[in-house]
């Protein structure tokens, strides 16, 4: 039922990847204006369709997943240094950050994402987590791809570590799907807690983003239009 879902999921991350090759190392413009317009995106989705559907089931302690969800992308983002909304740039030895680690950070993170991809929530839901997912994806690839060949990494290794990292979503969703096939009725309230595991994540990713997405935390009118946009097509996406 989700193997389209899980498709575009896969193969945006490969193609966002494979951008990295049509731009100048040193131009980041293209790139701040993505991060501008994703974290606009995600933070829109977030509060006006997952927040709502998470606070209108019967469930206690919501807002206490919601704060681990943040807690533990900070701890994620020791790891992976900042990775998942676009703002690593190594740009030097001294600041490399060990591959197998910013890899399995960003596993975890997509895995987690993943999760809440499953029948217990409408299909409208889950397509609107899965395009938030795909748009926040975009700057993701395209920085995990410029820091593994800045590491040295060959073009099919890592394309190979991309591959990995597509994957994980989608895994997420599967693993998710096989535990409600096995325990039938049981997981409902589990999939409510961990969909607030995910929006505490979106809103540490979105928020860094949008604090960090200017040039000494200042807009420019561009910047302030992307971001306008993307709250626009939030909103669209969410009363559709």
């Amino acid at each position: 039922m989700n193997i389209w879902l899980y498709i575009v999921l896969v193969s945006t991350v490969l193609a966002s990847g494979s951008l990295v090759f049509l731009f100048k190392a040193g131009d980041q413009r293209v790139l701040k204006l993505l991060l501008a317009f994703s974290g606009a995106f995600l933070i829109g989705i977030t509060f006006l369709k997952l927040i709502p559907e998470v606070f209108s089931r019967p469930t206690m302690f919501a807002g206490v997943f919601v704060l681990l969800g943040f807690l533990l992308q900070l701890s994620l983002e020791l790891i992976t240094e900042g990775a998942e909304h676009g703002h690593k740039h190594a740009h030097s030895d001294d600041e490399k950050v060990s591959p197998f680690l910013l890899l399995l950070g960003l596993c975890i993170h997509s895995f987690l994402e993943g999760m809440p991809i499953v029948p217990g929530f409408d299909v409208k839901l889950q397509h609107t987590l899965v395009l938030g997912i795909v748009v926040h994806n975009v700057p993701i690839s395209l920085t995990l791809m410029s820091l593994y060949l800045h590491y040295g990494c060959s073009k099919t290794k890592a394309f190979i570590y991309l591959m990995i990292f597509a994957l994980m979503t989608p895994f997420g969703s599967m693993f998710s799907n096989l535990l409600d096939a096995s325990l039938t009725g049981a997981l409902t309230t589990g999939f409510t807690y961990i969909l607030a595991v995910v929006i505490g994540i979106f809103l540490h990713v979105s928020t860094s983003i949008l604090f960090e997405t200017g040039e000494n935390h200042r807009y420019n009118l561009q910047k302030f239009i992307t971001v306008c946009v993307g709250l626009a097509v939030a909103f669209g996406i969410s009363v559709l």
